[in-house]
This record gives structure tokens, C-alpha cells and sequence, in this order.
């Protein structure tokens, strides 16, 4: 029986909203290009069904954050949506889709730079280790979710430059799945 994610996002925030609609676009475009990444590996075994429900629930913590741009007006900032989204999805025992939602921000995050640069977060670590949290993370970075900007694909450059700023070995990270992905 295939799970429908959009059904899951409805059960959290209510359809039609900012939040919804921001969510479903984004998402969305996350998973097509995640599609694409995924078709560049088949020599693995990535389970296409979980990369696809994956993309689309990545983001579901958001609704608890406060950032009102996005339609959300929850009680925590924005870098918590990941952990937020493995709690909701943890409650429904969807463990491997709570995990993904935990591990894609940023090129994921280590236990040292959550205690380094004193991240509201668990003290723990939340760095994609399955290839399809991989192909998730990746496809995400090409998409914001800003206003005008929603399905608009950044270049490699852009991505490159901003996970820079966050420091030189996250722009690695991502430079090594340009090479898995991009090829």
C-alpha cells in the first residue's frame, strides 16, 4: 500500500494556507529534482518510492517554526525545522522519513558544529548517511523557498557559495555529490 505524503501534510497544516501551499511547491520541485539525481546512481539500489515521499514531507518541522514569510507562526527558529519534522513523523512511525527530515539542512550537521556554533538543536549528529537522505539534501539546496524564488533552480555556483559561508568543508560536501549526481 503506497503512502500519499501530501495526505500527511494535511493531517499538519491545514491545505490551502501560505505554509501548505510554500511547502507543497518546494517540495515538490525537491522531489523531481531528486528524481534526476536518483536516475544518475542506478547503479545502486535507491528505494525511488521512499525518495519520493521523502521530498515531500522533508520540510513538514516548518509549521512549528516562527517565520511568518512562510505563512508559519510556530515557537522555534527556523534551523529546528529539521529535528521538528523527525518528531512528527517519529509520532507516526515513519522513522526513515523523520530521519531524512533531520539530516537535510545544510549539507547536514555534525555533532561538533551544533556544539561549536551553539545551534538550538539536539547535540547530536544529523549528516545524511543512506543515499537516498543524500539525493534528498542535495535536491533540496537547489531550491529556497523565498518569496519569487520558490521554483527557481540555483546554479551550483550559488549553492557552492552559500554553503561556504557555513564553512569550506560543507561547500566539499556538496561539490562531492555534484560529481555522483551531475555527471
Amino acid at each position: 500500500m503506497a503512502m500519499d505524503p501530501f495526505e500527511i501534510l494535511k493531517k499538519f497544516c491545514e491545505e490551502g494556507t501560505k505554509a501548505s501551499n510554500i511547502i507543497k511547491a518546494h517540495s515538490s520541485a525537491v522531489a523531481e529534482k531528486a528524481a534526476k539525481a536518483a536516475e544518475k546512481v542506478k547503479h545502486m539500489p535507491v528505494d525511488l518510492d521512499f525518495i519520493y515521499e521523502s521530498s515531500i514531507l522533508h520540510d513538514i518541522g516548518i509549521i512549528k517554526t516562527n517565520v511568518p514569510s512562510l505563512g508559519c507562526h510556530g515557537t522555534h527558529p527556523y534551523i529546528c525545522h529539521g529535528f521538528l519534522g523527525r518528531e512528527i513523523l517519529d509520532t507516526m512511525g515513519l522513522f526513515r522519513h523523520g530521519l531524512v527530515c533531520e539530516r537535510h539542512v545544510g549539507v547536514g550537521l555534525t555533532q561538533k558544529q551544533i556544539s561549536d556554533q551553539n545551534l538550538p538543536l539536539p547535540k547530536r549528529e544529523m549528516v545524511p548517511v543512506s543515499m537516498e537522505e543524500i539525493i534528498v539534501c542535495y535536491a533540496d539546496k537547489f531550491f529556497s523557498k523565498g518569496r519569487g524564488q520558490l521554483l527557481l533552480e540555483k546554479s551550483l555556483e550559488e549553492i557552492t557559495e552559500e554553503l561556504s559561508r557555513h564553512g569550506k568543508e560543507n561547500a566539499e560536501i556538496f561539490t562531492q555529490w555534484v560529481k555522483m549526481f551531475e555527471k
